[in-house]
């Protein structure tokens, strides 16, 4: 059952990739594009195997300046959402201002990160964590306000304090509402990473897929542009996919979204 259930969920994907794969291959071969302009998959694919150590090294420096920021976008988001969800008085006042993490260009912060930080992974990973945080205060807050209002007065009528309402209504009400967050914020802490390393250089002297992407643009490897560009998808995707497994694992005995 599991493993047909695995199948269900993997193949319509696989088979998409694989058909636009070979639609892509057709069409830049047939159509004559130069390699330099659009390389082929077969070509990209090639440059990922020649170059396999090198990205797989670049992915993993890339990986944890990603699992930093978005740990502590995860971590800050929550409580300030809590903070926030305290009092409507609060919310007006400070909300606004988390706007800013969403509406100011990570590409405008991130030389200000170095100035302030230094280049390395210090300053990656709270470019990471800028762009990431603002889904999970979102999502979270938005989770915690849509609470129940019935339940809220039964707890409230029990004699319930503030703390217990939050750990065993608010916070469990708000789940569904805090994975979609994450799930959000884990793509873009990838993109966050990358975009600080553009910036801030070489990782304590090792060199993420943001380097290799500027390195390979700078000696024209279109091919090896793409295959870095491809990790970083990947990446993206496996944070991803951690996220929605957890969440299906909190979330599949109660809520309906999980459910088959």
């Amino acid at each position: 059952m599991k493993r047909s259930r695995m199948i269900r969920a993997i193949a319509p994907p696989a088979i998409t990739f694989l058909l636009s794969m070979v639609a892509a291959e057709t069409a830049v071969r047939g159509f004559g594009v130069p390699a330099w302009l659009v390389p082929p998959p077969s070509d990209v694919i090639r440059s990922a195997w020649e170059n396999a150590a090198t990205l797989s090294w670049a992915m993993l420096t890339t990986a944890e300046a990603a699992l930093i920021g978005f740990t502590a976008a995860t971590i800050v988001g929550i409580m300030a959402a809590i903070v926030l969800s305290a009092s409507r008085l609060i919310e007006r006042a400070f909300y606004p201002y988390t706007v800013f993490f969403q509406t100011v260009p990570v590409v405008a912060v991130a030389p200000l990160l170095v100035i302030w930080f230094g280049a390395g992974m210090q300053s990656v990973a709270i470019s990471a964590f800028v762009v990431a945080v603002f889904p999970v205060i979102a999502n979270t807050l938005a989770g915690l306000l849509a609470t129940e209002p019935a339940l809220r007065d039964m707890f409230r009528l029990y004699g319930a304090g503030p703390v217990a309402t939050l750990v065993k209504l608010k916070l469990p009400s708000a789940l569904p509402n805090i994975v979609t967050g994450l799930r959000i914020a884990a793509g873009l802490a990838v993109i966050g990473t990358i975009v600080g390393e553009f910036v801030a250089g070489v990782l304590a002297g090792r060199i993420g897929l943001g380097i290799l992407v500027l390195e390979a643009k700078r000696n024209g490897r279109t091919d090896l542009l793409f295959a870095a560009i491809l990790m970083a998808s990947l990446l993206g995707l496996a944070m991803f996919g951690l996220i929605n497994a957890g969440g299906h694992l909190l979330l599949r005995r109660w809520h309906a979204s999980e459910r088959e």
